[in-house]
């Protein structure tokens, strides 16, 4: 679910203005309500202390606002770092902003901003801020959403790092909050318009409290918990089973008859380190089996739906396998295990195999062959599970299409899992607020893709969205930290335009056939809310255009720097007639620049040249349209840019 295709927009400013409900909310918002500020300005550490034997101290050294700053020093672990008690400051149910201006004493790292919460002697980490670059070069500003979800014996805010232990300045350290308007009652709910099928949300604690719950009653049918049934949640350690995080929430839907999605069962990721440690294919599979019978016997009936296991393909292996440590110790066997003791265990509940890109022809394809040749094994595989985390340029309607056509008639129901529109498409973009035109565009892809879903009601049993509200979505911390608004309502719980095209696209502007998304050809690949990597690169057929003749335009961004390294975006545009296929891009570092690790693509380096294939999901970039790559890079010096652009040997125009 990761990585972002493109649309060229431009036109869409121009189609129509947006709704009267969207213009009316950026006038009538509140001004935030200040809960915390640590300044360090009256000379003392404002009761900041260390999560381990680190050294707190008031510095003048640098500052980032007035002249003081908290200087911390002494770390031996990179999760030690400044903490502050916000137990008695925050209160449940309410969505804080939190923001810090930290600086590293030397060198360069990534640093977090997380919360600490203890109830019953049970400690729990949430992330507010993911991984983000800092260095001893400048302040860098960390600042996300928190949302107190539950009672809490103790509850901290904390800064780390990823990886070094060395010293690092906190400064300005605010959190705040927008009083909550109550949500919409005169406005349709979901579920009365969309009857075809359970329309769902994916849910965190944060969405069954106050507000948050009653707009998830109103408009929603089932839930699917986000994390709390994952196997770091259920059992951290071996046999020490612990339901406190999904307790609450499936209590929440029974009491509202609402249906609960299991999720999931078997990942390669969050899945704790013990259940490989020491392990041969019997051990694994045994720690699997009594993993499904607990947890899955647990929840009994209450649990209709259940993703067995999630993200098991891999398109460019020639088997089309993830070579996940399941896969490489067991094969095929441990699925053939987790739906097996699945349904043992939880007879009546629907079991299926998710995956995210099944809109990818190869993705698609690897999973059909994978399931017919399961199910043909007596596999109890019931249900297709397509994630569907997209953008407001990609996928198409016909891609779409063609990856539900693809299920039908081999005796399986299809769900989309986990849907969401982000509004960018490419990590290279951040916006302090949402583009108009963008959210213009993401009611328009709302609006094209659950008519499909609606045309094919006979093969889909539900459709989910992944989360409530633009309030808490990990597309805010993934793959780069800034503000997104992939779902139905704001961070208000408001709304928006996204909404009103599920619901009554009438209420938004009508566009014209060549702004509307579901006409875009060139997607590029999403990735899971895991770290599920982006699909592998393979080479699309040759290109359309002659090598010498100029069809193309590329842009070249450094999103990041720091001391030895930076991020990069470059973005190819077809300026041709005719669609770029099998693209290749090159270029010359001239200042000793090496690429680390690139996504959207494939790489290969010598000296200063540098190739980048298209991967097979991108390959195709049609006329106005774009695609574009990312890199992390190395740098021993300057990082000039380069000075020319070619692909497929046509030399481009930088823009």
């Amino acid at each position: 679910m990761r990585a972002f295709a493109r649309l060229a927009v431009a036109t869409l400013v121009a189609a129509a203005p947006l709704t009267g409900v969207m213009a009316a909310q950026a006038a009538d918002d509140p001004t935030p309500v200040t809960v915390l500020t640590s300044d360090f300005e009256d000379a003392t550490v404002q009761g900041w202390t260390g999560r381990s034997a680190e050294t707190l101290a008031v510095s003048t050294a640098v500052a980032h606002g007035g002249t003081h700053s908290l200087a911390v020093s002494g770390r031996t672990a990179g999760w030690q770092g400044p903490s502050l008690s916000v137990l008695g400051t925050f209160e449940k149910g309410i969505s804080y902003t939190v923001s810090a201006w930290v600086r590293l004493a030397e060198g360069s790292d990534l640093a977090r901003l997380s919360v600490e919460r203890r109830a019953g002697g049970t400690a729990s980490y949430e992330t507010v801020v993911g991984d983000t670059a800092v260095s001893a070069t400048g302040w860098v500003n960390l600042t996300g959403r928190y949302t107190l979800s539950a009672d809490a014996e103790s509850l901290s805010v904390y800064v780390e790092t990823a990886s070094t232990t060395g010293g690092l300045y906190l400064d300005d350290v605010t959190a705040s909050y927008v009083p909550t308007l109550p949500i919409q009652t005169g406005i349709p709910a979901v579920k009365d318009v969309v009857t075809e099928f359970p329309v769902g949300a994916a849910i965190t604690g944060a969405e069954i409290t106050g507000t948050h719950g009653d707009l998830l009653a109103r408009h929603f049918t089932s839930v699917t918990p986000g994390n709390a049934l994952k196997w770091d949640a259920t059992e951290p350690t071996e046999n020490a089973f612990s339901y406190a995080q999904a307790d609450p929430l499936i209590a929440f839907a029974r009491s509202h008859g609402m249906r609960v999605r299991g999720h999931t069962l078997v990942w390669h990721n969050q899945t704790p380190a013990w259940v490989f440690q020491d392990a041969d294919r019997e051990t694994l599979l045994a720690r699997l089996e009594n993993h499904i019978r607990n947890v899955a016997a647990h929840y009994g009936d209450t649990v209709g739906t259940w993703d067995v296991v999630n993200e098991v393909i891999d398109e460019s292996q020639p088997d089309g396998m993830r070579r996940s440590a399941w896969y490489t110790l067991t094969g095929l066997d441990y699925i053939r295990t987790a739906f097996r003791v699945a349904r043992e265990a939880a007879p009546a509940a629907r079991l299926c195999i998710n995956d995210y890109n099944t809109n990818v022809a190869a993705k698609r394809d690897a999973l059909y062959a994978l399931v017919v040749k399961l199910r043909g094994e007596g596999v109890p595989i019931d249900c297709v599970g397509h994630q569907m985390h997209v953008n407001v340029s990609w996928p198409s309607i016909a891609e779409t299409e063609a990856m539900l056509k693809k299920f039908q008639g081999i005796g399986v129901q299809q769900q989309i899992t986990e849907m969401d529109v982000s509004i960018y498409t490419s990590s290279g973009e951040s916006y302090p607020t949402p583009p108009a035109e963008r959210l213009l565009a993401q009611a328009y892809a709302y609006r094209d893709m659950f008519a499909l879903f609606r045309r094919y009601a006979a093969d889909l049993g539900s459709v989910t969205l992944w989360g409530l509200a633009d309030d808490n979505t990990w597309l805010d911390t993934f793959p780069v930290t800034r503000k997104d608004a992939p779902l139905l309502f704001d961070t208000r719980l408001q709304a928006k335009s996204a909404y009103w095209g599920v619901v009554d696209p009438s209420r938004i502007s009508s566009p014209s056939a060549s702004t509307s998304p579901s006409a875009s050809t060139s997607p590029s690949a999403s990735t899971s809310p895991s770290a599920s990597a982006s699909p592998s690169a393979s080479t699309s057929p040759s290109a359309s255009t002659s090598p010498g003749k100029s069809s193309c335009a590329v842009s070249y961004r450094v999103t990041g720097s720091w001391p030895g390294g930076f991020q990069a975006d470059v973005r190819i545009v077809n300026t041709g007639s005719a669609p770029l296929r099998g693209w290749k891009l090159t270029w010359q570092f001239t200042g000793g620049q090496t690429i680390a690790q690139l996504w959207n693509g494939s790489v290969t380096q010598s000296g200063g040249a540098v190739t980048v294939t298209a991967a097979s999901w991108n390959g195709t970039v049609a006329p106005g349209a774009a695609a574009s790559v990312g890199f992390l890079g190395a740098s021993t010096g300057g990082n000039p840019a380069p000075a020319a652009f070619a692909v497929n040997g046509a030399t481009c125009d930088i823009v």
